[in-house]
């Protein structure tokens, strides 16, 4: 069998897993979590841990899909701030009409075609990308919102000469975007795996069960036991072992791969290579691993991971707060392990001790662009790279460089 043949026999596999594992119907009606009745919700939490959900309502995870509307798209409807246009001489318009926000299809003044905003896809911190539903298929828009130059942009991978409204959008998106999609159908239609979902049956962002598991035992037994503090009937995070608490990280943060499973199907404990098949591709040096996506493999490519027994994603984040930004307070989880008087302390000389501690984070994780999602706003000619912080820990000389520049 040579190497297409074998890439081909696995993709027929995939599909027939997602096939046998993703089919449920989720016209669910004795029950509000259309996952079914073993599922508490997120509001369930609330009554007893509701300083963590208050906490957590900011982060990127919880907010990474939403519905549509006026208050969460961040891009302009306002004149002026609201066009894109393509070299065909098309341009679409951002509408805000009585029945909804539009992307409006014109071909000089002639109206084309118009496309309903139904879902938001990603936080709004880089990015926002948005799906139309339409006849059971979720299509993604052709425009998204590059927060970073506050434009509306071409979405990534769609022609810059046209409007395309037809890129059908597959369960696996959202499999790392909202914590369960309601599928109506599930169809093989030659090699290709055919999905008919229910209109806006989401539940939207990665909800507190999607990293927990189901709780409604665990509400159940207590309510009806509140003097119990040990928690019953639900994972423990913490009595994972290390590898476990890697996996659920990865799940979504390791970039996509061959599945073999619905990631809808995850429980915290079980095994990442359980919903992937092994990649046999030709490995690539970390460096050129690139920084969207897949902060798994850079992470544990990096030496501190190496040289660490029990280092995982949670030994520098806090997954309940919002805290992408305070450079100095993951800059002090760095300092659990590199302190000056045990030698593994930062060897630089021309910065004092304080200012070094303060801001690990830039010299060590810089910023970088993404070779993979690029996005073309309005009148370029060239599109921009979105930008992540990369998870390969090590020695970035030029950013070394810039970071000295302003202590001088």
């Amino acid at each position: 069998m040579n190497k297409r043949q074998f890439y081909v026999s696995f993709l027929i596999l995939s599909s027939i897993f997602i096939f046998s594992q993703c089919f449920r119907q989720s016209s669910i009606k004795d029950n509000t979590d259309i996952r079914g009745e073993q599922f508490a919700g997120s509001s369930s939490c609330i009554s007893c841990h509701k300083q963590v959900y208050d906490t957590y309502a900011s982060t990127g995870h919880f907010n990474t899909s939403a519905p549509a509307t006026a208050k969460t798209v961040k891009g302009s409807f306002a004149p002026d701030h609201n066009t894109f246009s393509y070299t065909n001489g098309s341009h679409v318009i951002m509408e805000s009409r009585d029945s909804g926000l539009f992307q409006v299809e014109y071909k000089g003044s002639a109206l084309q075609a118009a496309h309903r905003f139904d879902i938001v896809m990603g936080s709004g911190r880089k990015a926002q990308s948005f799906l139309s539903w339409k006849d059971g298929k979720y299509y993604q828009l052709p425009l998204s919102y590059f927060v970073p130059v506050h434009s509306w942009a071409n979405s990534p991978g769609f022609p810059p000469a046209y409007p395309k409204f037809d890129r059908i959008i597959p369960g696996t998106c959202f499999g790392c975007h909202s914590a369960a999609v309601g599928i109506r159908d599930v169809q093989m239609e030659g090699m290709r795996l055919s999905e008919e979902f229910e209109k806006n049956q989401l539940v939207y962002g990665i909800d507190c069960e999607r990293c927990h598991g189901p709780a409604a035992d665990h509400v159940v037994f207590h309510t009806s036991h509140p003097a119990e503090k040990n928690a019953m009937h639900i994972t423990r995070i913490g009595g994972l072992k290390n590898q476990q608490r890697l996996d659920m990280c990865a799940l979504c943060h390791s970039g996509l791969g061959t599945p073999q499973k619905s990631a809808f199907d995850y429980r915290p404990g079980d095994a990442l290579s359980d919903y992937f098949f092994p990649d046999y591709t030709r490995p690539v040096r970390a460096a050129e691993v690139d920084v969207h996506g897949k902060q798994y493999q850079l992470f544990t490519a990096s030496k501190c991971f190496v040289k660490s027994n029990n280092m995982n994603c949670s030994s520098c984040h806090n997954p309940h707060r919002n805290e992408r930004d305070q450079l100095e307070l993951l800059s002090r989880r760095c300092m659990n392990c590199h302190q000056q008087e045990n030698h593994t302390f930062c060897k630089l000389k021309d910065a004092n001790a304080a200012k070094l501690a303060a801001n690990c984070i830039d010299c060590h994780m810089p910023v970088s662009p993404s070779g993979k999602i690029t996005l073309l706003t309005d009148g370029q000619a060239s599109p921009t790279p979105d930008s992540m912080r990369t998870h390969l820990i090590t020695v970035y000389p030029e950013a070394t460089r810039k970071i000295l520049s302003r202590f001088r």
